[in-house]
Formats: C-alpha cells, sequence, structure tokens
C-alpha cells in the first residue's frame, strides 16, 4: 500500500477519515509560517497490526489499516508528536509512518528492558518540512548516590532537540527540546511519587546548567497525575514546571466522564515563580486542548472496542507562535 491509499477502502473507512478531518479541522489549529504544533498521544499497545482494513471478529490484534488510518489523520495535524506505548513489535509504527507519508520521519527508543518496562520505546514522530533535529537524542539515566546506584526510571525518558524551519522559511529558526516520558503506574499512587519526583528534578537540573543544549525545554507524555492539587501533581509542578491552565479541565481518557476524571497525560515547561515563561522564541497565547475521536470513528462499536483500535487516552496538543 503506498501512503495515502485507501484502495480497497469501505465505506465505513472512507467515512471515518472524512469525519475525522472535518473535526480536526474545528479543533486544530492550522499550520502558519509563524506557529509550532506540538501533540502526545499515548498509543495504547502500539504493536502489531491486522493487515487489512478491517480486522474479523476473529482476528488478532484489533488494530488495523483502518485504525492507523485514523491515527495517521490526528498526527498529521500537528508538526511533532510524542507517541508513548510504542512496542518491540513495530509493525504499526512503520504502517503509522508510510501512512503519514515521505515527508514524515521518526525518531524512537530502544526498549526498556525488564518487567517494569513492558517492553515499550518512547518515540517522536516529526514533519520534516517543518521540523528538523536538532542532533540531541538522549535518555534520562539518574547519577549513582552516594552509598552506590539509584533505582532508574521504569521506562527510560527519553529526549530529542528539534529545529522550527521549513523550505523557505523566513522567520529564522527556534530550537527547543522535548522529553517525553511513561510513568510506571504501580500498585498505589505512592509508586509513582519517586519517578514523578526524580523527572521533576532531574529536568530542573538540566534546565538550570549554564552552556548546556537545554534550550526551550518541554516534557510530555503520559505521567499518570490523578488530579491538580494531590501529592503526585504538586511533585510534578514543585521545581518549576507548568502545564497551560487550558489543559487542566480536558478529559484524558476515553473513558472519564463526569465522575471519573484523570490527569494523566501533560504538556509544560518551566516558569519563573512570577508565572513568566522561561521559553525564548515561542510564545504560547493560550490555545491547547484534546482531540475526542470517539464520534468519528468505528461507529457501533464501544468505547473498550475502539481503545484497542485508536487507543484508551485522547491526544494532547498545543500551539506556540514563533
Amino acid at each position: 500500500m503506498t501512503p495515502g491509499d485507501v484502495g480497497g477502502a469501505t465505506p465505513a473507512v472512507l467515512a471515518d477519515l472524512a469525519s475525522l478531518a472535518a473535526a480536526l479541522d474545528g479543533v486544530v489549529p492550522a499550520r502558519t509560517e509563524s506557529n509550532l504544533l506540538i501533540g502526545t498521544w499515548n498509543l495504547r499497545a502500539f504493536a502489531d497490526l491486522t493487515a487489512k482494513w478491517e480486522a474479523a471478529p476473529s482476528d488478532s490484534p484489533k488494530r488495523d489499516w483502518r485504525a492507523v488510518a485514523c491515527i495517521a489523520e490526528v498526527i498529521s495535524r500537528f508538526d511533532v508528536v510524542a507517541v508513548q506505548e510504542v512496542r518491540r513489535d513495530t509493525t504499526a509504527l512503520r504502517f503509522l509512518l508510510a501512512r503519514l507519508g515521505t515527508n514524515w520521519r521518526a525518531i524512537t527508543s530502544d526498549v526498556t528492558q525488564g518487567d517494569a518496562g513492558n517492553g515499550e520505546r518512547l518515540t517522536f514522530l516529526y514533519e520534516s518540512t517543518r521540523i528538523q533535529p536538532s542532533g540531541l537524542v538522549g535518555e534520562i539515566v539518574l547519577p549513582p548516590a552516594a552509598q552506590g546506584p539509584v533505582l532508574q526510571f521504569a521506562r527510560t525518558p527519553y529526549a530529542a532537540g528539534f529545529t522550527r524551519g521549513s523550505v523557505g522559511f523566513t522567520r529564522g529558526s527556534v530550537g527547543f527540546t522535548l522529553t517525553t516520558v511513561h510513568v510506571m503506574w504501580g500498585t498505589t499512587q505512592t509508586d509513582r511519587l519517586p519517578e514523578i519526583t526524580a523527572f521533576a528534578q532531574w529536568m530542573r537540573a538540566w534546565a538550570d546548567e549554564p552552556k548546556d543544549l537545554n534550550e526551550n525545554l518541554l516534557v510530555l507524555g503520559d505521567f499518570n497525575l490523578d488530579r491538580i492539587g494531590n501529592p503526585l501533581y504538586e511533585a510534578f509542578v514543585s521545581t518549576g514546571l507548568w502545564p497551560p491552565t487550558e489543559l487542566n479541565n480536558v478529559p484524558r481518557t476515553v473513558f472519564d466522564n463526569d465522575t471519573s476524571t484523570h490527569f494523566y497525560d501533560q504538556i509544560a515547561w518551566f516558569s519563573k515563580d512570577t508565572g513568566a515563561s522561561l521559553l525564548h522564541g515561542l510564545t504560547y497565547q493560550g490555545k491547547a486542548g484534546t482531540f475526542d475521536f470517539i464520534p468519528h470513528a468505528f461507529a457501533g462499536h464501544t468505547r473498550l472496542d475502539v481503545s484497542w483500535r485508536i487507543s484508551d487516552h485522547y491526544p494532547l496538543w498545543i500551539e506556540f507562535q514563533l
């Protein structure tokens, strides 16, 4: 199948893609010469793929070409997207890249070994006519303590530097560094606290290093936070990381409702005590949100069904002006 090819697609597939495209037009800002669109999305167990447009009830996995085409329709609206839960098997990832087209590239980590790592890797997808890698790529490893080695992250956070520019770009370039993470779930909230605390402290120390490759640090991913004001959230913001208020009340998962809400996924950057942003050359003007794909794909399927095809998480996005 060639990128963008819908040969053999059923009317249901074409209807999904048309509905998603129309809905995205009303939610996500259009690309302009002066903006930067960043997304983050936990794609549930993103691994193997059933190689046909619509998986049969007996097929496994349930994720098929239709599902990945829907995912690509969403991701295509952004300049760069951090993806969590990409597994060792990269069949779906490779199909997603083909679906996005020849201008799209991936930077991905290796798989974190061990049971806690869950066979996962962290991935950045970016549109190469608007975003270029700066050359910085790395994984966050905690330094040893005085008493010896320390417990590392269950799934190693992954950082990559980028430059916003384009062919014929006339406004100069702006560098930024994205660090993505999928914090361990654990048995209780207390299990997550050490990772969130260590991550926030490590990022603050990196931000404060003089003459380092730390221009415009942003963090994004699935932090498994529960709500504003609880110990996990307080640990997350304790070193000056702040998510935009526009993301405070948006749903994170397809199962969120009035009685059950989550705060798992975040996009944040460092600010001064006064609230002034420490970003340079990137201006946030209050445009951020999520995208609810449920009304626009896989009609007649339950939310649980769709969670295994597209995801149980909604994507988050944010727009900066250069």
